[in-house]
């Protein structure tokens, strides 16, 4: 399991100091988690418009050829684009992981937010459900959730979700836990704020900087998952291309056609190593300590 993000509230920002995005590049891992990332937008969305191939058509006399001026990274066993299936995979591979920590954040960071601040019985039973969750070994959920679920890349989004929503639920309880016994927190009851004044105004706005930590360290998380069910057959199915399901192909034709693994498996090392360094620099921008 990807470890939880952990930070302190954020400072207010002051006049003169630099905007989020210009500390997350100031940052040497950020910034070269930035430009991975942007690299790889790029690519998806250039796979929209296919580069000038289409990631399914086959060419059955162009079989495993290597990186040439047609074919930039290679074909397949089916004479298939290999850049274009890689960038089409990249694609693929994103909207999984937007779509499984977009629901896992607003899930988890819902409940999360939820029990810490009202406590009692919630904060108990949402304790237990993720303890539950926590007992199971990550990747072994996942693939136990996909094949209930069944094959398809929103059913893979769903697994995902689930296993990482305990995640969240720790990561926003904890600053909430503290937060409402700070003191201003206090003097608002005693003044007689509203509780939902008390959440939105003085506890939501320092859940958000942890959070969004742990969002950039999941979606690497969620890529890297991705990719694992794929390759273990219970992702994304063929002929829809795949970082993970190309990997798992390409072990066939290695070392002779050594691109049909190279390249995908780069793709994949790119997505996680970027966004695990976009996280960092996010956490280092937030961190107070630092400024």
């Amino acid at each position: 399991m990807t470890r939880a993000a952990t930070l302190v509230a954020p400072a207010p920002r002051t006049a003169g100091q630099p905007s989020l995005p210009r500390r997350i590049v100031a940052d040497r891992n950020g910034l070269i988690g930035v430009v991975l990332v942007g690299l790889l937008v790029v690519v998806a969305v250039v796979s929209l418009v296919h580069l000038g191939q289409d990631p399914l058509a086959q060419n059955r006399t162009g079989q495993l050829a290597g990186p040439s001026g047609a074919h930039w990274l290679g074909t397949d066993q089916f004479g298939r684009d290999i850049a274009a299936r890689v960038a089409a995979g990249v694609f693929a591979s994103l909207r999984v992981a937007l779509v499984s920590v977009g629901m896992a954040t607003i899930v988890g960071g819902l409940l999360g937010v939820l029990s810490g601040f009202a406590g009692g019985v919630l904060d108990a039973v949402v304790g237990r459900c993720t303890d539950v969750l926590f007992a199971f070994p990550a990747t072994l959920l996942a693939l136990a959730l996909v094949a209930a679920l069944g094959h398809g890349w929103f059913n893979t989004a769903i697994a995902i979700a689930v296993v990482y929503t305990p995640i969240f639920v720790r990561v926003a309880r904890g600053p909430v836990l503290t937060v409402r016994e700070s003191e201003y927190v206090k003097a608002g009851r005693v003044l007689g704020f509203s509780r939902s004044r008390l959440l939105f105004r003085h506890v939501l706005p320092n859940v958000g900087a942890p959070i969004a930590v742990q969002v950039a360290l999941a979606l690497s998380w969620a890529i890297l998952t991705e990719a694992g069910l794929s390759f273990l057959g219970l992702g994304t199915q063929p002929p829809s291309p795949s970082l993970g399901l190309m990997v798992s192909d390409a072990r066939n034709f290695f070392p002779d056609a050594w691109w049909t693994l190279l390249f995908p498996a780069l793709a994949v090392v790119v997505a996680v190593v970027g966004l695990n360094m976009v996280g960092d620099g996010l956490r280092n921008a937030l961190d107070p300590r630092r400024s």
